[in-house]
């Protein structure tokens, strides 16, 4: 059986196509991703724009075309902080069933939580029970979601998305360094107000998930084109992080467009998402991390 998952984010629309058999994924079949921007000015308005979600409507109608030709029979689309939190989210949400057949899901923060755990852990033991913290760094939001096994004990979603984060500060080009310290300082104070220090101490181990993470991966490697084998399960070092960050930094928008790794539409909103890994892997006093190409697509598709 063939199944169909959107991942309508803040910042690109994915999807994925999977083949299933027993209530596992046994192939994945299609991956995409396309940079969208639906969240762009939500933070200032509170409202998705038109010409946004006119952006994420193209993707979708090609999006359809390839669930109809693998003959998928479920298609179901999962809406996170962008739509969660716009004032016109329940319209949007109307459109992708109506216009598109897929089933939409506007996740709680808890159900994002739990998906994108499922996801970033389909592949372990589950009776590993090492204290694991999972990182999705969105357009919105950053979720922080802390579990053992296949439980989740701990989740918190932050306002710490790139999307945001680079409205609300980043406005020179390149930019400069009390714009980058603004950032870092921002993100610092949400993150330690988000998150109890009795549960940062416990993490031993951490995954990280979605467009920051895996374009770091593919930025450390210099990747050209892009391998999602090479970027499933690399290590990548806070050394490493920051030798990228500041590399970034030094570069104007249409220099980052042309860095080894990263998608050029990936360019705008990379420097924060930088910034909020490091801060993350700060907060929680580690030195590495791990990066995974499973995410809350694959969690979707296992649960929904």
């Amino acid at each position: 059986m063939n199944v169909a998952v959107v991942d309508i984010g803040s910042n690109s629309t994915r999807l994925l196509i999977a083949e299933m058999d027993g209530g596992r994924v046994t192939a994945e079949l299609v991956r995409h991703s396309d940079v969208t921007r639906l969240g762009a000015g939500v933070d200032a308005d509170g409202r998705l724009r038109e010409d946004a979600m006119e952006r994420v409507f193209k993707t979708l109608a090609s999006y359809r075309a390839q669930i109809d030709q693998h003959e998928c029979e479920r298609a179901v689309a999962v809406l996170t902080s962008a739509v969660r939190d716009s004032a016109n989210g329940a319209e949007f949400a109307d459109t992708v069933r109506s216009r598109f057949g897929l089933e939409p899901h506007v996740l709680s923060g808890d159900q994002e939580a739990r998906l994108t755990f499922l996801g970033a852990t389909s592949e372990r033991d589950a009776s590993d029970t090492t204290p694991t913290l999972v990182l999705d760094i969105g357009g919105g939001s950053t979720e922080l979601v802390i579990g053992a096994g296949t439980e989740v004990v701990f989740h918190v979603s932050t306002q710490a998305g790139v999307v945001r984060q680079t409205e609300r500060h980043l406005h020179q080009d390149p930019p400069d360094e009390a714009e980058l310290e603004k950032l870092a300082a921002d993100v610092r104070s949400i993150l330690r107000d988000a998150v109890p220090e009795d549960r940062r101490r416990a993490v031993e181990h951490a995954i990280a998930v979605a467009g920051t993470a895996t374009s770091l991966a593919a930025i450390a490697q210099k990747l050209e084109p892009y391998d999602p084998e090479r970027v499933q399960g690399y290590v990548l070092s806070v050394a490493e992080c920051q030798r990228i960050r500041d590399e970034l930094v030094r570069l104007p928008l249409r220099a980052r467009r042309e860095v080894p790794g990263l998608h050029p539409d990936r360019a705008p909103t990379i420097v924060a998402g930088v910034a909020i890994f490091l801060e993350v892997l700060s907060l929680f006093g580690l030195e590495r991390i791990e990066i995974s190409e499973h995410d809350i697509l694959r969690g979707a598709a296992l649960a929904l």
